[in-house]
């Protein structure tokens, strides 16, 4: 909670909860929310998503301001749906370090009112805040079906692949992570005691059953398809 006395904060000040694990960026941002009498800290600054649901669940302030990554296995993300669904009335403002469109269209579909990025101004997130608060969506809707109609090509791309990695055999799995590793297919014979022509012959399945251009293609879709892979 900030330190101002209750009386000098205005019944309609706007009560927002920080969250975001890097400390330097939520003593900011409760530093200045505390100097603007528009606005009111529910609570000090929390660093866990689960404490951000937590304690929104408790306090139901009208904006939380929500990282995206933590160095756990929940979300940003995954604790915007849980706010929207314990305190209805709580919008949820996205803070992230880069534009994705990804990221995005699943904050949008988690319940998020608004996207801001991190190089934003602290003027401009209050008055994001403020524009939350006040009911408004912060998404341009034009700009946005634009975005949620290649996320969604993407998605079924996505798709498309994991049916293609489903034909995979075990044997073809474990070449094509062999592969991943940078191993020739001397290299792969030698490790599966196995013909060099025989791993040559699953490498041609692999590459066709991937829908793949080439062996490093194949390599590149299995890469992109992994966590923090470039899909």
């Amino acid at each position: 909670m900030d330190d101002r006395d209750p009386a000098s904060v205005p019944s309609h000040a706007i009560r927002i909860l920080v969250c975001d694990d890097h400390r330097i960026l939520t003593d900011a941002m409760a530093s200045v929310i505390g100097r603007d009498g528009r606005f009111e800290l529910v609570a000090p600054p929390v660093h866990t998503p689960q404490e951000a649901v937590e304690r929104a669940a408790e306090l139901r302030p009208d904006v939380v301001l929500m990282d995206v990554s933590f160095e756990q296995e929940m979300t940003g993300i995954d604790a915007t749906r849980e706010i929207r669904a314990a305190a209805p009335a709580t919008a949820v403002i996205i803070m992230t370090t880069h534009r994705d469109d990804r990221l995005l269209v699943e904050a949008v579909e988690a319940g998020a009112a608004a996207y801001v990025s991190k190089t934003a101004g602290a003027d401009d997130v209050l008055a994001a805040a403020r524009a939350v608060a006040d009911g408004e969506v912060l998404f341009d809707a034009r700009e946005l079906a634009a975005i949620m109609a290649r996320v969604a090509k993407a998605r079924e791309d996505d798709r498309a692949i994991d049916r293609s990695f489903e034909r995979l055999t075990e044997t073809e799995r474990t070449i094509l992570d062999l592969m991943i590793e940078g191993q020739a297919n001397d290299e792969i014979a030698a490790a599966l005691s196995v013909s060099a022509s025989t791993v040559q012959t699953h490498v041609r399945n692999i590459v066709r059953k991937l829908g793949a251009r080439s062996r490093a293609h194949a390599v590149a879709i299995a890469q992109g398809r992994e966590p923090g892979g470039s899909s």
